[in-house]
């Protein structure tokens, strides 16, 4: 169902995003104001169009939601990504979107600030704090644990004798 719907939106969003599409909707729009003195522009030619924008809005609003919170989660992951793979990145900045609004206001403050120094001319700084560590540092940071199959490997073999 899921599948379903996420095409369902792709294709509708697709489809309401093209110029053609827009023309369609302006023509409809003019078909019915000129065909307001046939209907005397009493109230139910006004109920039509009130009924048919509110309901293609309504709808809308749910299907481009859609497209835009899965958008913005690949885009997220697509930065993450590139932010774990840059040795240079901070690794702090994976994940903020789950911060809070005054936890990114202080992030971008920093932001801003490290760019406004870079267009004056000068050297590009790291973020103030301590960087986040990635998962080989850490890794190079525990002891060294024996595997099992290691383990094995460096005992010797002993063979018990046969039963007779």
């Amino acid at each position: 169902m899921e599948k379903l719907f996420v095409r369902f939106a792709t294709l509708t969003a697709k489809i309401a995003g093209k110029p053609w599409t827009f023309i369609a909707c302006l023509l409809i729009v003019l078909v019915w104001a000129m065909s307001g003195p046939v209907f005397k522009f009493n109230e139910t030619w006004q109920l039509v169009i009130n009924t048919g924008t509110t309901i293609i809005t309504f709808l809308m609003v749910f299907l481009i939601q859609n497209t835009q919170n899965r958008d913005g989660a690949a885009m997220q992951a697509k930065l993450d990504e590139l932010v774990f793979a840059v040795r240079q990145a901070d690794s702090r900045f994976i994940g903020i979107e789950h911060l809070t609004e005054k936890e990114l206001d202080a992030i971008l403050a920093e932001v801003e600030k490290r760019g406004l120094a870079v267009q004056s001319g000068k050297p590009a700084a790291p973020i103030p704090g301590k960087r986040g560590k990635r998962a080989d540092e850490i890794e190079a940071e525990q002891p060294a644990k024996a595997s099992p199959a290691k383990e094995r490997a460096a005992k010797p073999a002993t063979r018990k004798p046969a039963a007779k």
